[in-house]
Formats: structure tokens, C-alpha cells, sequence
């Protein structure tokens, strides 16, 4: 049995005592590893070696193209262990390989990115009178905490982390307890190209040890991915402290398909974003509107597509895995079974058992009819490849309909007629809206974070280096020389 150690001050923290965790396998149900439950010490240890790593000298006059190399070595070193890296992937989530491998090749990206961008980070001057210099100066935050959800570990790692060091922080990172495999390879790079101190990887249960790290007063800057009710918790924590936080809080993210729609490319598009990685997506497509007039059409083409999905181990490479854990499994049959009780399921529905994979967490992809806007499952989400049909026959009953969850991550507008398209992305209340596409092929580049409920401020892209920037106004007086 493989124990997963953590990494705090440069020094590989093992189990000695501590309470131990189960890493495991969706697919099988197969203990992959343990790891540590961090306890309270080891997280204030971790956060002092930070501060004094952040203030040293060694990383102060690390120049920022040095730390840009550092970053691109690193997705150099994420390609080199692409097929391995993986694999691990997909034993730890459950994802098919190919989706694994995507998630592999978007951290590569993240790293490559933030490290062509980290001497890019630059201030401003502002003109005030003769004989003052005004300069606005961005400098690190210092350190800054990035709690991981489970869904897309290396991904979501990925994307904050090298933000955050392109720009000059010291950063912890608290895996998810579910999936740190990845993680802990990518800490095995860092161990040994960062001062100590700079990186540190962290794991336990959320609820214990996430509030060590979010209520602690020697940290700067938070980034969470999760539940609302987590983020809203972690939020309250870091508002004690007066921490800025940067949250991706999930969504009920509608894909609006009217009549004029492409329709080929609209059903490929509506089914991929509800059935990657099984619908544990925060940004997944999770509600399906659809014009009136060409619900019957679209709908059986899409429950044909449906049927003809593969569902099974990752490492089998189909279309679609497991979900994550015993707990989804067991929250998401219920749901289903009501959803039959209630006559609303027209595929799917039912849990699965796969010859040898007795023990993984199974369930056909599924399609909900008849629904009513307002209904839970219209509402809330449910974070498993279950899609929920509604109608409308009117471009304002199509936008009212989109906006009306609490939550506003992503949107999808299906149509030929562009003036339609623009207009809806423009009342639609969505961080992030696709026209005649969904995702855009992860879009490292691209802003991404939510309206409402979905969340505060934006990952990705040039915008989140402010995430781990603080500005500075410097106002210097001079006077003309003494002339002869």
C-alpha cells in the first residue's frame, strides 16, 4: 500500500501516528493509496516555512523571467510523464483515459502559459502635475492557499498555482481527499526546483483541515473550487482575517438550443457537456432548453445518442466512468429513483453493474422530461450525468428560463440567426456564454468564474494574475537640478 507523504519546508512529511485516509479507485472500488489527515500543527507549520520563504531574499530576487523559466520547465516536465501522469488520473477520478489525458495536456498549458506571462506583469504611470511621478506597482500577495476540489485535480492545481507563482507568492495547496495522486507527482517536481517553502502540498479531509488553512491569520489570499455552502463557509473564514478570496462555486449551466440551430453539432455539443467526466463538472451543461417547435426532433436524436454511449472503467477509454465515490453513487440513485417514481426519466435512470467492475460507482446517463422550472432538479445541481429538459417558445421565455437558478457559471446558445445569438449572450446573467459551441477546448486563456452563486472573481487567462497581485501607488516629488 502506497502512503501518499506530504511536502512542508522542503521536507517530505510521513505517516507517524497520524490518522490515514483511503485513496481509491472509482472504476473498482480498489484502495489506491493513504494519505495523511493534516492536523493543526503541520498547517502552521506549513503557513510560518511559507511566510519566510515569500519574505527571504533567495526568492525576493528571483527575477520574474527566472520564475516564467521555472513555470515553463515544469509543463516541459508534465509532457515528459503525459502517459503516466494519466493513467493516474483516470485510476483516481474515474475519468475514460482520453479525458485524462486532455487534463494532463491543459496543466501542461497552465504552466507554459503563466510562465510565457510572468514577466508580462506590469504597473502603470499616471500623469499628476509637473515635478510628481505617480507609479501603480503590482507585487505579490504573499501566500496564498488553493484549496482543490476533486473533479479535475491537476487541472484545477494546474491553472492557480502557476498564476500564483508566475506572479511571485508563496502558495499551500490542499488536495482534495479523494484524488491527490497527481498532485503529489506534480510536488515531486517542485521539491526539487523551489526554494523550500515557496511550494507545499497539504492533504487531509476538507472539513478538517480546510478551516486550519482558511482561518489562519498569516495567509493572504484564498482560491476554492467546491459547494456553495463550502465556499460561503470558507468566505466567512477569510473575512475574519480580511483574506480576499477567489471562488468557483459550480452552476445549473443551460445549454439554449433554438430551432435554426445547427442541430448535428448542437446535440454532439449539448451531450458532451453534461456526460464528461460522467457530469462532474462545475461548468457542466446540466439543463437543456430547447425551442418548442423542435423538441421532439432534437430530443430523439439525442436520446439515441444517449443509448449508444459506453459507459465503464476509465482505463477502458469509453465514454463515460464512474462516479467519484460511494457518497455520489448513493445520493445521485436516490435522485433517480425519485425521478422515475415521478414519471420524469425518458433514458436512463438506472444504476449499472459492469462484469468485473462489480464494485465501481456505475449509473446510466440520463434524460429528464416534464419538469417544472422551479423543481430541484431544474435547480440545484446535481454533479452527475443527469440532464433536465425544459421548452420555450419565445427568445425573453428562453432568457428568463436561463436565468433562473441561483446560479450563472457558463451558458450554450444553439443558433444559426446571429442576431438571436448576440442578443441572448447579452441578457443571459453567465461568466462565460458559447455561441454553436460549448467549452471551447478548456480555453486556458479565457476569463473563467461565475455570476451569483457561482462565484467571486475570475481563474484563467491574463485576469487572474490580479488574483495574486496587491497594487501599489508610489507618488516621488523631484525638483529640477540646480542650473549654473
Amino acid at each position: 500500500m502506497q502512503k501518499i507523504p506530504m511536502f512542508i519546508n522542503g521536507d517530505w512529511v510521513h505517516a507517524d501516528g497520524e490518522d490515514l485516509l483511503n485513496v481509491t479507485n472509482p472504476s473498482t472500488g480498489e484502495v489506491l493509496a493513504q494519505i495523511i489527515n493534516a492536523s493543526e500543527a503541520q498547517v502552521n507549520e506549513a503557513v510560518r516555512s511559507a511566510r519566510l520563504a515569500f519574505e527571504s531574499e533567495e526568492w525576493r530576487q528571483t527575477r520574474a523571467f527566472e520564475r516564467g523559466q521555472l513555470l515553463v520547465e515544469c509543463a516541459r516536465y508534465i509532457r515528459m510523464h503525459a502517459e503516466e501522469w494519466s493513467l493516474l488520473e483516470c485510476r483516481d477520478v474515474g475519468k475514460p483515459l482520453t479525458q485524462a489525458r486532455a487534463d494532463i495536456e491543459a496543466a501542461a498549458r497552465y504552466f507554459e502559459f503563466y510562465g510565457g506571462a510572468a514577466d508580462k506583469v506590469m504597473g502603470d504611470t499616471i500623469p499628476i502635475e509637473d515635478g510628481l511621478l505617480n507609479a501603480v506597482v503590482l507585487e505579490p500577495v504573499g501566500i496564498t492557499v488553493h484549496i482543490v476540489p476533486w473533479n479535475y485535480p491537476i487541472q484545477i492545481t494546474a491553472r492557480s498555482v502557476a498564476a500564483a507563482i508566475a506572479t511571485g507568492n508563496a502558495v499551500i495547496v490542499k488536495s482534495a481527499e479523494d484524488t491527490p495522486l497527481t498532485t503529489h507527482a506534480m510536488t515531486e517536481w517542485f521539491a526539487d526546483k523551489l526554494p523550500k517553502g515557496i511550494f507545499q502540498h497539504i492533504t487531509g479531509l476538507g472539513r478538517d483541515v480546510g478551516p486550519y488553512l482558511t482561518s489562519h491569520p498569516d495567509i493572504n489570499h484564498i482560491t476554492f473550487t467546491g459547494s456553495v455552502p463550502t465556499g460561503i463557509a470558507v468566505m466567512k473564514a477569510a473575512a475574519e482575517n480580511v483574506v480576499p478570496v477567489t471562488l468557483e462555486l459550480g452552476g445549473k449551466s443551460p445549454n439554449i438550443v433554438f430551432a435554426d440551430a445547427p442541430m448535428e453539432q448542437a446535440v454532439e455539443g449539448v451531450l458532451r457537456a453534461i456526460v464528461q467526466n460522467a457530469g462532474q463538472t462545475c461548468s457542466a451543461g446540466a439543463r437543456l432548453l430547447i425551442e418548442e417547435c423542435a423538441k421532439e426532433s432534437f430530443i430523439a436524436q439525442l436520446v439515441e445518442r444517449f443509448q449508444a454511449l459506453t459507459v465503464g472503467p476509465g482505463e477502458a477509454d469509453v465514454d463515460m466512468g464512474p462516479l467519484l465515490n460511494e457518497r455520489q453513487y448513493t445520493k445521485i440513485s436516490a435522485l433517480l429513483q425519485q425521478a422515475k417514481d415521478d414519471g420524469y426519466v425518458i433514458t436512463g435512470g438506472e444504476t449499472l453493474s459492469i462484469a468485473g467492475y462489480e464494485n465501481g460507482y456505475y449509473i446510466q446517463p440520463t434524460i429528464l422530461d416534464g419538469v417544472d422550472a422551479h423543481h430541484t432538479l431544474a435547480q440545484e445541481e446535481i454533479f452527475g450525468p443527469v440532464l433536465t429538459v425544459l421548452t420555450f417558445t419565445t427568445v425573453d421565455e428562453a432568457i428568463t428560463l436561463a436565468n433562473s437558478t441561483d446560479y450563472g457559471l457558463v451558458a450554450g446558445v444553439w443558433s444559426n440567426d446571429l442576431d438571436t445569438a448576440h442578443y441572448v449572450a447579452s441578457r443571459v446573467k453567465a461568466g462565460q456564454v458559447f455561441i454553436n459551441n460549448y467549452g471551447a477546448a478548456g480555453g486556458i486563456q479565457m476569463p473563467f468564474g461565475g455570476y451569483k452563486k457561482s462565484g467571486i472573481g475570475r481563474e484563467k487567462g491574463f485576469v487572474a494574475l490580479r488574483n495574486y497581485t496587491q497594487m501599489k501607488n508610489i507618488a516621488i516629488r523631484y525638483a529640477p537640478p540646480n542650473r549654473m
